[in-house]
C-alpha cells in the first residue's frame, strides 16, 4: 500500500497543482473520481493490463469510457499515466488528490458509525464541536453499524476515536489476557 501512495503522489501532487493554478479543484476531484471508479471495474484492469496494446491504444479506450465531454487535459492526463504505465494508480492519486484539496480548502470529511440512527440535532452538534476541535469546516457522514452494540466509532483522515461498546469490550478482553 505504501508503496503505491509513492508512485501516486507526484501525480497526484501535479495534476493538484495545475487544477489549482486554473481554479478546477472540485472538476478534477470529480474527474478523478470517475476515472478511479472506471479504473477498478475487473473488466478495465484486464484491458490495461494486456501486453499487447499500446499506451496510446489504452489511453485512448480509456478516454472513450470518460465519456465526450472531457477536457482535453484530462484526456493528457490518462495518456501520461498510460505511457508510464501508471492507469491502475488512479484511485490512490484520486484519494490523494482529495486529501490535498481539502488540505486547501480548510475541510475534512468525518465519517460516523454509530450503532443506531444518529438524528439531525446530534449531527448537528457534532459538526459544530469537531468544526472547533479542527479548526476546519467539516462535511459529515453517518451510517448505521449494528455490529457496534451501543455508541460509535468517528474517522477524521488518520484519526479514529472508538466510543462503540464493541470496543471497549475489545479494549477488555485484551487487558484481561494481558
Amino acid at each position: 500500500m505504501a508503496e503505491l501512495t509513492t508512485l501516486a503522489r507526484p501525480y497526484a501532487t501535479a495534476v493538484f497543482n495545475v487544477a489549482k493554478s486554473a481554479g478546477k479543484l472540485a472538476l478534477w476531484d470529480e474527474y478523478l473520481q470517475s476515472m478511479a471508479g472506471i479504473a477498478v471495474q475487473e473488466k478495465v484492469q484486464h484491458f490495461l493490463a494486456s501486453p499487447s496494446l499500446t499506451a496510446e491504444q489504452k489511453s485512448e479506450a480509456f478516454a472513450k469510457l470518460l465519456g465526450e465531454d472531457v477536457d482535453q487535459e484530462v484526456k493528457n492526463f490518462v495518456s501520461v499515466l498510460a505511457e508510464n504505465k501508471r492507469l491502475e494508480l488512479l484511485p490512490e492519486i484520486s484519494v490523494l488528490f482529495a486529501a490535498l484539496k481539502a488540505a486547501q480548502e480548510q475541510s475534512i470529511a468525518v465519517s460516523i458509525s454509530a450503532a443506531f440512527d444518529v438524528s439531525e440535532a446530534q449531527v448537528a452538534t457534532l459538526t459544530q464541536a469537531l468544526k472547533k476541535k479542527l479548526d476546519r469546516d467539516v462535511t459529515l457522514t453517518t451510517e448505521v453499524d449494528k455490529s457496534l452494540i451501543g455508541g460509535a466509532i468517528l474517522r477524521a483522515g488518520d484519526t479514529v476515536i472508538d466510543g462503540s461498546v464493541k470496543g471497549r469490550l475489545i479494549k477488555l478482553a485484551e487487558s484481561l489476557n494481558a
